[in-house]
């Protein structure tokens, strides 16, 4: 296999991992599993509740932060980095 068939495969699955993670914190904790979440408080509310309103947000913006990270890590691997 190629290091560009490598490469891509690397970032599709570091892409799939990601949106993974992030369709089960938005959509499992804060819809399929909110009802069962609500019996956790924090901060004074429940924990399905914030899950719906700014778990998944902040999760979305941490796993920016990781996937920015990941790939430069692919990058520098393949030798495709920026200087």
């Amino acid at each position: 296999m190629s290091d560009k068939n490598e490469y891509w495969k690397a970032n599709l699955q570091l892409v799939g991992l990601c949106i993974a993670i992030w369709f089960v914190v938005s959509f499992g904790f804060g819809i399929l599993f909110a009802d069962a979440l609500n019996g956790i408080r924090i901060g004074g509310y429940q924990l399905g509740f914030w899950f719906a309103q700014q778990g998944s947000i902040y999760t979305f913006v941490a796993l920016i932060f990781f996937y920015a990270h990941r790939m430069g890590v692919l990058d520098r691997k393949f030798g495709v980095h920026e200087d």
